[in-house]
């Protein structure tokens, strides 16, 4: 009998969230309540399901919780062996990065009872004990993967389409999948959506080449008298997250021709698997395959998409010429990482340093885990969220001024950002350090995705369609600037160039640094602390006006006093000397040439002092 093999999961630098909800929509609404007479074995009766194989479809969906699991749990589950002394000198000679020293640094910085807390759980032997505390976070407990010897028998109640050549050809996708339901095979796109119709109204929110984005609104009707405020508040959860809706290209016949390929599809799954722990990176659920026409839900918020928005580009899901009736769809379900960048209104210094630099450090994090480069970072890839409470984007944070002044000046905006769409992005796929791991590449052929040829009709796309050349040129022959267009060569855009990100960073803080504005603190602050008398009738004229402005009043910082107001004013200056300190960095002609990578840039500005250890490790 062979024997398991338990490896160490790979490090991740910086503090991961909690889990994501899951398993809302599995098999069955989570509105139905199942019937306490009717057993196990009776029910698999009747839907023709041999015992054995009920036996492990529920035991799979018993290990999906959409609760958060506890501390100590998760201590439990990451008791691994850690590699061995010649895979750990493997290790490092293939990925050379600065981040080693700042690791080794922050050994010294961090050895207080408060952040032992949140260092890598020591294993257990003598000779793990020896070993060097690292600090960074351990990646969320591994979820279950689907059976893969033996998939279980299609029920017909279940909503699954019974084409066995159908689920071989998107069989691919489905073992991706994370939970039995999902990876049982094709089903109708009807059926899946009917599991939440009784409990959600679908709400388009975005669109591009790939598909379209929903999310799922709780029903304003429900009655919530007949749950429990935990179930609501799971639902509610679950409803936050989003769901990309992907056509996949048809084996044959209509749509054979378009659309994205099951390889293309099955890429960006596994990169999102990889890249889920990292912070600053996108958060994965799971992925379905349906098939059909939208259902009416769907169908009816994409025409309120379609009439209130300016954008909408793809075709009504409702033509038959643009999509057959036997479509097939991959429905990706993600957490919803916020706004586009492109499409959120930024100003202050403050805003721009977070997230710059929070972009920056999730690029850090990834080259290190994965020798990642994203290769197309322009502005609606990266989503941004407030970290407050009353999910103010516009406020800064609720710190004094002794906070403030001490700061590194990341952090302040209340910014967080998330990195998305890796559809074009290169990735080694090693999940664990051990060393007979069979390692993938992810990449795509970017010479056949007609990037580079364009010209650009304003100043904004020039630079966007320069930055495609850049890299391709960085790739190629190892300089930005080379200008003639090289040979083809196959299987280039395999290769690892880091310095690519470098180029997609310079991209963004210049778009950035266009609509920089610097703000008077000391002013609002006096204007706050220092109202001028009125009569009492004024006064309460005054309050009932106030009341009925919102709490996330985006007008301006919630400064306390004139001594806020004189550290922002202060710090807003000394971040804008910092950012234009970065383009010179960056600038590709004239930058620093020992640059050759977003790790690099990260280490150089901790060592300026630009960053603190903090920001990196812990943010």
């Amino acid at each position: 009998m062979p024997t398991t093999r338990t490896v160490q999961t790979k490090r991740v630098y910086g503090k991961r969230k909690a889990n994501a909800p899951r398993a809302v929509l599995e098999n069955g609404s989570p509105l139905k309540v199942a019937d306490s007479s009717d057993s196990s074995l009776d029910r698999s009766a009747k839907s023709g399901i041999d015992e054995e194989t009920t036996k492990e479809i529920e035991a799979g969906l018993s290990a999906l919780n959409i609760e958060e699991p506890s501390t100590t749990e998760l201590e439990e589950k990451e008791q691994l062996p850690p590699a061995t002394p010649a895979l750990q000198k493997h290790r490092r000679k293939s990925i050379k990065t600065p981040l080693n020293r700042l690791q080794e640094n922050s050994l010294r910085l961090f050895s207080s009872p408060k952040f032992d807390a949140l260092a890598t759980i020591k294993p257990k032997t003598p000779l793990d004990q020896e070993r060097q505390r690292r600090l960074s976070f351990t990646p969320r407990q591994p979820r279950a993967k689907p059976l893969q010897s033996r998939r279980p028998i299609t029920r017909l109640s279940s909503g699954c389409v019974e084409d066995e050549k159908l689920n071989i050809y998107v069989s691919q996708i489905l073992n991706e999948a994370l939970s039995p339901f999902a990876a049982q095979g094709v089903q109708k796109f009807s059926s899946w959506a009917a599991r939440s119709e009784s409990a959600f109204d679908p709400i388009k929110i975005a669109e591009g080449s790939y598909g379209e984005v929903y999310k799922l609104r709780l029903r304003d009707d429900l009655c919530k008298n007949e749950m429990s405020k935990s179930k609501v508040g799971k639902l509610r959860a679950y409803g936050e997250g989003v769901f990309k809706i992907v056509p996949l290209r048809a084996q044959k016949g209509p749509g054979s021709k378009k659309f994205t390929s099951i390889d293309e599809i099955t890429a960006e799954i596994k990169l999102l698997k990889l890249l889920d722990p990292i912070p600053g990176f996108a958060r994965f659920r799971e992925i379905h395959v349906v098939q059909g026409r939208f259902p009416e839900s769907f169908q009816k918020a994409w025409d309120i998409y379609k009439d209130t928005k300016d954008d909408c580009m793809n075709p009504n899901p409702a033509n038959k010429r643009a999509y057959a009736n036997s479509q097939l769809w991959a429905v990706l379900e993600m957490d919803d990482a916020g706004v586009e960048l492109e499409k959120f209104s930024w100003s202050s210094v403050f805003q721009i340093y977070d997230i710059f630099w929070g972009v920056a450090m999730g690029l850090a994090r990834a080259e290190e885990f994965a020798l990642f480069e994203h290769r197309d970072l322009h502005l609606g890839n990266i989503c941004l969220q407030s970290t407050r409470s009353d999910g103010d984007m516009q406020s800064l944070a609720e710190l004094d001024a002794a906070a403030w002044k001490s700061s590194s000046g990341f952090g302040i905006s209340s910014l967080e950002t998330t990195i998305i769409d890796y559809s074009l992005s290169r990735a080694e796929l090693r999940f664990t350090d051990d060393p007979e791991e069979k390692v993938g590449i992810a990449s795509s052929d970017l010479d056949s995705k007609q990037l580079f040829d364009a010209i650009g009709r304003d100043e904004d796309e020039i630079l966007l369609r320069n930055t495609y050349r850049y890299m391709r040129a960085q790739l190629y022959t190892g300089n930005s600037l080379t200008v003639e267009k090289p040979p083809k060569i196959s299987g280039i855009w395999a290769e690892y160039a880091p310095k690519t990100n470098l180029l997609w960073l310079l991209f963004i803080l210049k778009n950035l640094m266009k609509r920089m504005e610097l703000k008077d603190y000391i002013e609002q602050a006096e204007q706050k602390s220092r109202e001028p008398l009125k009569p009492s009738h004024q006064k309460a004229n005054q309050q009932i006006e106030h009341s009925t402005e919102p709490t996330n009043a985006k007008s301006r910082p919630k400064n306390r006093n004139p001594a806020v107001g004189n550290v922002l004013m202060s710090l807003q200056n000394t971040l804008s000397g910092r950012l234009k300190d970065i383009l010179e960095v960056l600038d590709i002609e004239h930058g620093r040439e020992d640059m050759c990578c977003a790790a690099d840039l990260v280490a150089y500005a901790i060592d300026q002092q630009w960053l603190d250890e903090r920001d990196f490790f812990l943010s």
